[in-house]
């Protein structure tokens, strides 16, 4: 009897590659755009000599994938030297190497910059700063779950709020680091363990036979480099390595002759070679060609000469290759599907005693994470993301996507804005295989302990994958385990790790990795490197690299947000000139607008848009039913239809103008225009002080090309002296107003009497009527069947003072910028005796009207240093209360 279990595992190892060739340095002096100093400095012109192993060093160097003569794109990006190709570059590489090396002879210790200082002469000390400080934030050492490492991180964050998806090694590892860097991180993951697609599961049997399995990522690909094998020896853990031996049985159970089994396997080996040749003779058609398709038309020609056992040991060879890539060969492009070969870092395959989840759980120690939080929806923008998982909300300055790619092209998750076309793209082209384990407990071991793997024949071309390789864990699990492996089209489920598809290339793996939403989402996992793709370490690595990612967009953030929080000191006079631009705008169509430059001709040069919406009045609702009455949607339009007169919504944004004329070609209305602007583009509508000092500068030049214009109309300027002349008016009515208080019974009672010759002033019966209103909005907080969610309401329902009316017609008024000072003296005297969440109720009022059933981010600043801030929801209505910050969701 035995026990068995059948999984789909996250990563095995490929067949062991040869190491490529040292990448060539360049010969040609460049200046480093991105370097941070622009002056090359005052060093020797001589290669600084640390000792007399630069060539061993640069070897542990390209086992952490660092060319042994040149730099990496990351490290160019990074500006590590202000001159590429220089005798700069030359030393940077050396001290560079040698730290790396140092660090590797004691994984365990926090390595120091002060280690090196006696070692390198001063006039070197510059590229000292720069390649510690390039490795340290890469995770290129210090990193892992050494005592003298975790007590780097600081006991509180002190840095944003990060929300990494997905417990897997890659979040896992980029959690990890963006602790140690201060940041505060929140993992969701769906299941109820961390790990990911790597799992150990304990498998006990009768007679107290028990053995850990890997049913995930099982085996460490090369050793001498890799990050797991480092942390493996932090925890002290001895890797087993895995034995070339690895006999093949027939049908019948008979061992495949050795002299047959190399003669196939020279054979097969040949057929790959000419493969690679085919490709290169082909160029760039090889791209929609698939590996299986050449091999096939080499095996056609070779299959001639073979018998039936020859044609079963070439077939086990093939689903070996449909094993190590996870994917069907007729799928598997001809041209790419081995471009991580270079990168191979070399070294044993190994197993770890006891399981792979002894890493997984010391990577988890101590790190928040929420389990069974299953994400479907993703909004990212320039002020933050929110992450919903079920009807959970959460909020946070960055989000970092470790979902595996099966993920991704199933749709699950929703993205809003979507995602880049250029991204979607490279989701659909790469592939995602299969691979299947059964995993086998038996009472005792039978096969022998003097193996590691054996495999099995099949006579059946469409089942050659079918428990083709087995893995003997007796030694490693701690009982008599065998685990089988089921490849090919054998293989049945969701999928396991990605492989480059007929169509793909190892680009699309560097596009996945891209971020979006001006560096607030970002993603990791194996799908996202191109130099280690379906590997455990593969994925580790990618959460380091994005944890340096976030830490570098944070830090820039940061940076400009100390600039822009000095106020635009003519903002009044930007905001009138802004109106007065409108009044002849360059495009105009629906309810947009658009000026721009029209002597810049470039495409990308800058526009301001301007989204106009308009409430037409609502029709009476006298004769409305007693239960539509008391309807939410109905009593906020009650509420709104004192002041939906002319009422006027405007709202603000920055466009390329290549993006205005694509805007304007939409078909379908405004509505269809909105959801391309917000959905497709991904902009956010903001009001006019939102725009910024940048528009400053656009609304200046647009001016000065226009020249000084007239006004289009007198009547403009009177209209505008005629508001004027009305502020003062509607100032008094709304501060007496503001006066009103609830009595005991709930009911509105005005302060002072306004009775003149026995009749009602217009002020009390508005006073009334609002009154009114106020009490059918509590009147609603006992049903049940409340479209609107009880938090929203119980803060209306807390009020002590009705909304003005008055206040809020002037808030929306069209002309609000004409009268900026005005207003905001006038939100100052109503401000001070009105609640805030009392404007909620005309906010949600917009949101139920006809004009809003649309997804869309607006931001109006109230001028006297509050926000309210109003975001479209489908799934979610809630009213929070943040600081000075409103924010208000609908269904």
């Amino acid at each position: 009897m035995f026990q068995m279990f059948c999984v789909t595992p996250y990563v095995l190892p490929t067949p062991q590659r040869k190491s490529s060739a040292v990448a060539v340095s360049s010969r040609h002096i460049v200046e480093n755009p991105n370097s941070s100093t622009r002056t090359v400095p005052n060093i020797s012109d001589e290669i600084i000599v640390i000792n007399k192993e630069s060539t061993a060093e640069a070897l542990i160097a390209l086992s952490s994938g660092f060319p042994a003569d040149s730099l990496t794109e990351e490290e160019i990006d990074a500006g590590v030297v202000p001159v590429v190709g220089g005798i700069e570059q030359v030393n940077y590489i050396l001290i560079r190497n040698h730290i790396i090396a140092k660090w590797r002879e004691n994984v365990s210790n926090w390595i120091t910059k002060e280690m090196f200082i006696d070692e390198i002469p001063k006039h070197g000390h510059t590229l000292l700063d720069s390649a510690y400080n390039y490795l340290v934030s890469h995770g290129y050492i210090n990193f892992g779950v050494a005592p003298a490492i975790k007590e780097k991180s600081p006991a509180e964050p002190s840095k944003a709020n990060v929300i990494v998806i997905g417990a897997g090694l890659a979040g896992l590892a980029a959690a990890r680091q963006l602790m140690r860097f201060g940041y505060k991180v929140t993992i969701l993951e769906g299941r109820k363990r961390a790990g990911g697609r790597v799992y150990t599961k304990k498998m006990e049997g009768g007679n107290r036979v028990c053995a850990a399995a890997d049913l995930g990522g099982s085996v460490l690909t090369g050793t001498l480099g890799n990050p797991l094998g480092i942390m493996a020896r932090q925890l002290g853990y001895q890797l087993h390595k895995v034995r070339d031996k690895c006999p093949l049985y027939s049908l019948d159970g008979s061992p495949v002759d050795h002299d047959m089994d190399m003669k196939v396997e020279t054979a097969f080996n040949r057929l790959l070679d000419k493969a690679s040749k085919l490709r290169q003779l082909m160029g760039e058609v090889s791209v929609d060609v698939s590996l299986g398709a050449a091999l096939e038309t080499f095996r056609q020609v070779y299959g001639d000469a073979v018998n039936a056992e020859e044609m079963n040991l070439f077939n086990w060879h093939l689903a070996n290759l449909e094993y190590a890539n996870a994917e069907l060969l007729s799928k598997l492009s001809l041209a790419f599907w081995d471009q991580d070969d270079p990168y191979d870092m070399g070294g044993d395959h190994c197993f770890l005693p006891g399981g792979n989840g002894r890493l997984v759980q010391a990577l988890a120690e101590n790190v928040p994470i929420s389990y069974e939080k299953t994400v479907h929806t993703i909004r990212y923008g320039s002020d933050g993301v929110q992450v919903i998982a079920g009807s959970q909300v959460f909020e946070a300055d960055m989000a970092l996507c470790t979902v595996p790619l099966g993920v991704l092209k199933s749709g699950s998750i929703k993205f809003i804005p979507e995602l880049p076309q250029r991204k979607l793209d490279g989701i659909k082209r790469l592939g995602f295989g299969l691979l299947n384990k059964v995993a086998m407990l038996f009472p005792h071991v039978f096969w022998g302990t003097d193996l590691d793997t054996f495999g099995h024949l099949c006579d059946e071309p469409s089942r050659r994958g079918e428990f083709f390789l087995f893995y003997s864990y007796g030694t490693v699990a701690g009982g008599p385990l065998l685990i089988a492996l089921v490849a090919g089209e054998a293989a049945h489920n969701l999928g396991s790790y990605s492989n480059v598809a007929v169509g793909a290339s190892g680009d699309d793996y560097d596009i996945l990795a891209e971020s979006v939403g001006d560096g607030r989402l970002f993603f990791a996992g194996e799908a996202t490197t191109r130099r280690y793709p379906a590997t455990m370490h593969g994925a580790f690595l990618s959460g380091l690299r994005e944890a340096a990612n976030m830490a570098n967009y944070s830090n820039a953030r940061a940076l400009r947000t100390k600039v822009d929080r000095s106020p635009s000191k003519n903002a009044h006079s930007c905001a009138s000139l802004l109106a007065d631009l409108f009044r002849e705008p360059d495009l105009e169509f629906g309810s947009f607008s658009v000026i721009f430059a029209r002597k810049n001709a470039d495409p990308k040069s800058s526009a301001i848009l301007r989204v106009t919406f308009s409430e037409p009045r609502k029709k009476s609702h006298e004769g409305s039913k007693q239960d539509q009455q008391h309807s939410n949607k109905l009593l906020f339009q009650q509420l709104q239809s004192h002041f939906n007169q002319q009422q006027q919504f405007q709202v603000y944004t920055l466009l390329s103008r290549q993006q205005a004329l694509d805007l304007r070609e939409v078909r379908g209305g405004d509505e269809m225009r909105l959801n391309y602007l917000c959905e497709k583009l991904g902009v956010k509508l903001v009001g006019r002080k939102g725009l910024g000092s940048t528009a400053d500068s656009v609304i200046a030049s647009i001016k000065a090309e226009r020249g000084n214009r007239k006004p289009a109309s007198t009547a403009l300027a009177l209209k505008s002296g005629t508001l004027k002349l009305k502020t003062g008016i509607l100032k008094r009515k709304v501060v007496r107003k503001a006066k009103i208080v609830r009595n005991s019974n709930g009911l509105a009672a005005a302060a002072n009497s306004n009775v003149v010759n026995g009749k009602v002033s217009e002020e009390t019966k508005m006073s009334e009527e609002i009154g009114t209103t106020d009490q059918l909005l509590l009147d609603t907080l006992g049903s049940v069947e409340s479209e609107f969610s009880l938090a929203a309401l119980q803060a209306i329902s807390n009020d002590q003072v009705s909304v003005p009316s008055l206040v809020v017609a002037v808030f929306t008024h069209d002309l609000w910028l004409d009268h900026y000072e005005c207003y905001c003296q006038l939100f100052e005297d109503v401000y001070a005796t009105c609640r805030r969440t009392q404007l909620c109720c005309w906010l949600a009022s917009l949101l139920v009207g006809d004009k809003c059933n649309f997804k869309v981010n607006i931001e109006l600043e109230l001028g006297f240093g509050q926000s309210l801030r109003i975001i479209k929801m489908p799934e979610l209505m809630e009213c929070l209360l943040i600081n000075t910050t409103v924010w208000l969701g609908h269904w």
